[in-house]
């Protein structure tokens, strides 16, 4: 099981040396406020329901997990739960928490706040697909004594010790937890992290105060006790070029999703660039297949080969960010490179068009039956990127005979459109630094908001989760790779590259294992 759990993972990140920005230099101090400016709200406050970066950043420092992951090996070390037993076939796993850990307010975690976070996951609705997926199979939760919990599924879950890492399994207060899906969303939880939240406006800001007393952070973490930072602000500011400027004049000192046009501005300046590939689901376009027109496997094929993905990533996307090469990043562990099955190639694309029954028009526009090949993406301002990507794709798929209409939607509405399927093609990623991403996303056995059919698949998907063997595990996670791109039940295009805008006077500010950030060892100076 170690080996499993730690192998295979190859994360890197760019940036300066040292600790972090700054270069880690000078002696860290405590107080002061880290205003972040972000590109977006996703609506909700619950580190269960939130599956958007931007939010991700601020509710990861609210809520503490049983484990963490180590960005770097991926090995699973301990946070919450200071050790853990697997049984031999991982359908049982036993966590002894640390002693002395409290909720904001005042509570106890204990095993039976374990189970209650655990048990109410499959009442979270369209909002938390994520940890739904991560607890999927289980059999029970049993609190064995105070401090040991035990989860036993019904049949082998390999993943699940590293799901037990993410914000979406977070541990949470059972004062939290009994409250509806909806209040949590909109009032926000109560956590054992090292900051609690203080203040939610929706659509401008986020405000966290540090956690007095807190005692108990991740094995990973230097610092101990309670964090540098007395305070966070996470602005939202949806102009890129917003945020680089009010990065470059002092009004904040961190931003999201810096715009590549905006590198050089900051560069050798009073900020520095930190970058870091993320692990799971690609950038891609999300297929509908049960719409009549994608049910065609040569029409979703044709989207996959009609794709110049090399000239998105240099065009758009900042430096370094690499086109896909599967639907998994190459960060991801046991990734599998498809480049051939992913190659720019417009003459097969209009090919598979043609076999198709889809006839070029006068226009340029192919037609069906009287009917136009016009396709509607759907996609969310929670990236700068986003607008000009879909753009460039618009173009591409254009020049083999498809209409594509770009249909903007608010972030808030991302779930809700996959869970009620009112999409042709939905433009997203999933970070997750484990394969098991492609059972959540793909599996019909599970919320399988992209529609697809029955099919071996799911098996592959299934076994690849259960194995405990590394070996088995990569071959069955390659087979699910090169179904899901071979069959085209989703158009991968880039991968999605973190890259923040930090001041020079900000330190230690490094990316965790999802390419997100732990704000705890963080410090101005």
């Amino acid at each position: 099981m170690a080996a499993l759990l730690a192998g295979g993972v190859l994360l890197t990140a760019c940036g300066p040396g040292g600790a972090g920005p700054g270069g880690g230099g000078g002696q860290a101090k405590s107080g002061g406020t880290l205003t972040f400016a972000v590109g977006s709200d996703a609506g909700c406050v619950d580190p269960h329901q939130v599956g958007s970066n931007d939010t991700i950043y601020s509710l990861r420092q609210v809520v503490d997990s049983l484990t963490d992951q180590d960005p770097e090996t991926g090995e699973i070390v301990p946070w919450l739960a200071k050790s853990w037993d697997v049984n031999a076939d991982a359908t049982e796993f036993t966590f002894h928490l640390r002693p002395g850990v409290t909720f904001s307010d005042g509570s106890e975690l204990t095993a039976q706040v374990v189970k209650d976070n655990f048990d109410a996951v499959p009442e979270l609705g369209a909002l938390g697909t994520l940890a739904q997926g991560y607890l999927s199979g289980v059999k029970s939760t049993r609190v064995v004594d105070p401090l040991t919990v035990k989860v036993t599924f019904e049949k082998s879950n390999a993943q699940f010790i590293q799901a037990t890492s993410t914000h979406s399994l977070g541990i949470e207060s059972s004062a939290s937890v009994r409250k509806t899906p909806q209040q949590k969303c909109s009032d926000g939880v109560i956590g054992s992290g090292p900051f609690v939240l203080k203040q939610y406006v929706q659509n401008q800001s986020i405000t966290l105060a540090k956690r007095t007393g807190y005692d108990w952070g991740s094995s990973r973490w230097s610092k101990k006790g309670e964090a540098y930072l007395d305070k966070l602000v996470f602005k939202v500011v949806p102009e890129a070029g917003v945020r680089t400027g009010s990065l470059q004049s002092g009004q904040v000192d961190a931003i999201s999703s810096v715009a590549k046009a905006d590198e050089a501005a900051l560069k050798g300046g009073q900020a520095t660039l930190r970058s870091r590939a993320n692990p799971g689901v690609v950038f891609g376009l999300g297929i509908n297949n049960a719409l009549p027109v994608l049910k065609d496997a040569k029409v979703r094929q044709a989207l996959v080969s009609a794709l110049d993905r090399q000239q998105i990533a240099d065009t758009v996307y900042p430096s370094g960010t690499r086109p896909a090469t599967s639907v998994l990043s190459h960060t991801t562990p046991v990734y599998t490179n498809l480049s051939p099955d992913l190659a720019h190639d417009p003459a097969k694309a209009k090919s598979l068009l043609d076999a198709a029954g889809w006839k070029a028009g006068g226009d340029g526009i192919r037609a069906k039956d009287g009917k136009k090949l016009t396709l509607a993406i759907s996609w969310f301002p929670n990236a700068a990127t986003n607008q000009p990507t879909l753009e460039l794709v618009q173009q591409q798929l254009k020049a083999v005979g498809i209409d594509v209409v770009l249909k903007q939607l608010q972030v808030s509405q991302f779930t809700a459109t996959l869970q009620e399927g009112e999409f042709d093609l939905i433009w997203g990623n999933v970070t997750r630094a484990d394969p098991d991403i492609l059972r959540n996303s793909f599996s019909t056995e599970l919320a399988n908001v992209y529609q697809l059919p029955p099919s071996p698949l799911d098996d592959v998907l299934s076994r690849q989760a259960a194995a405990t063997d590394v070996a088995e595990r990569e071959q069955l996670v390659g087979e699910a790779q090169k179904s899901l791109v071979r069959n085209a039940y989703y158009v991968p295009v880039v991968e999605l590259q973190t890259q923040l805008g930090v001041s020079t006077k900000v330190h230690d500010l490094d990316f965790d294992s999802g390419s997100r950030i732990h704000l705890h060892d963080t410090w101005i100076g």
